[in-house]
């Protein structure tokens, strides 16, 4: 029976692979992976002799069809991307949604993921949040901030190194300076480290030395 499997991979510590995660790699007739090198060093520790199809933001469009044929025919494929779960600010929504317009069976397998741990992590309300992803670089980056600025649940954005700053000085702008945040990075790596404060703490904390790594930014809703 066709099926293809959405297959998180570990966003820093290795040992975070689920055994089902392997059995499913080790299993399926081929691996859609976001870029085969860095995947390639994660079979190769996991002693999984699969090959692997390039699938990411500049070919999807172009390779969906032939991967629904494969899928179609009867084949069972697993998508994966460089770290975490597929479709989650990462490929794989165009896929899934030609699956279900195809009754192409979809199984997503629990794993690793940076959101959770980070909204756990930073001790701000957890009943209700949402995930933004990543903000626009330019264009309706204002027209967002303003609307995010009345939502009242917490919120999660991925944001780089090289732009946190910029981001925390507009959410100081945007929401005030004393909307408490917490700035999550190398989740599940050496150097996890979690700091909490109010937005103008951050922008002071890091303005001369900003951080680095893989970032998730957690900010309190509007009271």
């Amino acid at each position: 029976m066709s099926k293809l499997y959405l297959v998180p991979t570990p966003v820093g510590n290795l040992g975070d692979m689920t055994f089902r995660s392997v059995e499913v790699l080790k299993t399926v007739a081929a691996i859609l992976a976001e870029d085969t090198r860095t995947s390639g060093k994660l079979l190769k520790h996991f002693e999984i002799e699969n090959s692997m199809i390039p699938f990411h933001a500049h070919n999807e469009h172009r390779m969906l069809e032939r991967v629904i044929e494969r899928l179609k025919s009867g084949d069972e494929l697993a998508l994966i991307t460089d770290a975490g779960t597929p479709g989650v600010s990462d490929p794989g929504f165009l896929l899934v949604r030609a699956c279900a317009e195809n009754d192409i069976v979809v199984e997503t397998l629990p794993g690793a993921t940076a959101v959770i741990p980070a909204l756990i992590n930073s001790g701000l309300p957890a009943d209700r949040f949402c995930f933004e992803g990543f903000l626009p670089p330019k264009k309706g980056r204002n027209k967002r901030m303003i609307a995010l600025a009345e939502e009242e649940r917490t919120m999660l954005f991925y944001e780089s190194p090289h732009r946190i700053v910029k981001t925390l000085a507009q959410f100081a702008e945007f929401f005030g300076e004393d909307r408490q945040a917490a700035l999550v990075r190398e989740i599940s790596k050496i150097h996890e480290e979690t700091v909490r404060g109010s937005l103008g703490e951050l922008v002071a904390r890091y303005t001369d030395h900003p951080p680095k790594g893989e970032i998730v930014l957690v900010v309190q809703g509007k009271k």
